[in-house]
């Protein structure tokens, strides 16, 4: 007879756990089992669960398989056993939106949250003197923080910065 997950009547995923600190891992791991998932090596695993330690937030966990996403550390076991279901499948889970502090660009570089707001209105396709008027502030700053994200997402122009926002999640279209 198989065993079913929490409270869904689905069969477990398999999931393997990556974190640089064994004590992280081990948790990631019970909180995996928790949820009502079999905690398996990357082989054999539906979906990677991964601490990614420096390159975002301490509170944060990437789930990969398809599209992937990133999610708070913090989730109740139903929420897990939902994100990691969705992921199973080819779904993108991200927050609805940017964590306090910082996100993780594609090469896990942190944009700030001003940054990221210029990102989207990139993504929109507004002209800087637009992105300012937005934003309520200048011009000038608009440029300065359009280079710091060129120079964090390794961007040559903006429809590269959009285009890697997009693959890292940084901003939905």
């Amino acid at each position: 007879m198989m065993e079913v997950g929490l409270r869904t009547g689905l069969a477990p995923l398999l999931v393997a756990v990556i974190a640089a600190d064994p004590v992280r891992e081990a948790d990631l791991a019970a909180r995996v089992a928790i949820a009502g998932h079999t905690v398996t090596e990357l082989a054999e695993a539906d979906v990677l669960l991964a601490d990614p330690g420096s390159v975002v937030a301490a509170d944060q966990i990437v789930l990969r398989v398809g599209a992937g996403g990133m999610v708070p550390a913090d989730l109740s076991p139903a929420q897990l056993d939902a994100a990691l279901r969705a992921v199973s499948v080819g779904l993108r889970v991200s927050l609805p939106a940017p964590p306090d502090g910082f996100a993780a660009a594609e090469r896990g570089t942190m944009l700030t949250p001003r940054e990221l707001e210029i990102l989207a209105c990139l993504g929109e396709g507004l002209s800087n003197k637009a992105v300012a008027r937005r934003l309520g502030i200048s011009a000038h700053t608009v440029k300065f923080h359009l280079e710091a994200v060129f120079a964090k997402l390794g961007a040559a122009s903006r429809a590269d910065a959009v285009a890697r926002g997009l693959r890292g999640g940084l901003i939905l279209l």
